[in-house]
């Protein structure tokens, strides 16, 4: 007789991931913290983000910005994926890499202050859960893809936001 099959998303069904992908896929632990594991992924986004753009020269923020958030979103796909895979879910909470990479976004050729980081933050999840057309679409992508790039629409809805904000001075005052 076969023991009874475990509900979906369990530890033991999410060790079948690879270490390396569980480890990228929860951005080191943050998927992991409740409530609101996206949240906190974002979170921790703009906490990370804000110390190693202090290490960028001004004039090489916006590149390594979107460096950072296309790399992450190479690594993110696969990592996600697995992730998935492992835990026998569609799009598990834990897996927050893609609101690493959608956070990101919204922060690209944003000034560094707390001002412009907290409205990148509240932007970009609001767009994450609003998710307006076509972002929801995207979502119906297979697996990581899926995963990933609905947070990378949502970034963009908050960088173009985020954009007119700025250019009207109202994150400068």
């Amino acid at each position: 007789m076969n023991p009874p099959p475990e509900k979906s998303g369990t530890s033991s069904q999410l060790r079948t991931a690879p270490p390396w992908a569980t480890l990228v896929a929860t951005f080191f632990g943050a998927g992991r913290l409740k409530p609101g594991p996206g949240t906190w992924g974002a979170l921790a986004t703009v906490l990370v983000w804000a110390l190693a753009s202090l290490q960028i020269p001004v004039r090489d923020r916006w590149w390594a910005t979107i460096f950072a958030a296309a790399a992450v979103t190479f690594i993110g796909i696969p990592a996600a994926t697995r992730a998935a895979r492992g835990s026998g879910l569609k799009d598990p909470q834990f897996v927050v890499i893609d609101e690493v990479a959608g956070q990101l976004v919204a922060l690209v050729a944003v000034p560094l202050t707390w001002k412009t980081f907290l409205a990148g933050f509240i932007l970009f999840r609001v767009f994450d859960i609003w998710k307006p057309f076509p972002i929801r679409r995207l979502e119906r992508l297979p697996e990581g893809t899926g995963i990933m790039l609905d947070d990378l629409g949502a970034g963009l809805y908050a960088l173009a936001v985020m954009h007119l904000l700025l250019h009207f001075g109202l994150l400068t005052k």
